[in-house]
């Protein structure tokens, strides 16, 4: 039997379940933070509806969870669905590889008569 890791259920889901599964998971940092509905709403500036739709995984827009992930005091979040890329892929192509071994010239070889 093989198990499936979070990553690998997230990769191989359709929108539909990875909304559902995203609203879940607001909903428990919501949970974990004790805020009600209205209360989180209000704080992040939205409404109580499109909250309740980000929650249910029913579609909202990317403002509704920016605002909702901010009123949760969970800026980190945001980082973690789009990170600084900390290396270039691109630019280690372009960059030759450092010498791993020292060359020394070649002796030349005088032919024996």
């Amino acid at each position: 039997m093989i198990a499936i890791t979070g990553v690998d259920m997230l990769i191989n889901n359709n929108i539909e379940n990875l909304q559902g599964d995203l609203g879940h998971r607001i909903r428990k940092l919501r949970l974990a933070r004790n805020l009600d509905q209205r209360t989180t709403a209000e704080k992040a500036g939205v409404s109580l509806r499109a909250l309740g739709k980000l929650e249910n995984g029913r579609g909202s827009t990317l403002e509704t969870l920016l605002r909702t992930l901010r009123a949760l005091d969970y800026v980190k979040g945001i980082e973690m669905l789009a990170p600084e890329p900390t290396i270039n892929p691109l630019s280690m192509l372009r960059t030759p590889k450092p010498q791993q071994r020292v060359r020394r010239p070649r002796k030349l070889r005088v032919p024996k008569a």
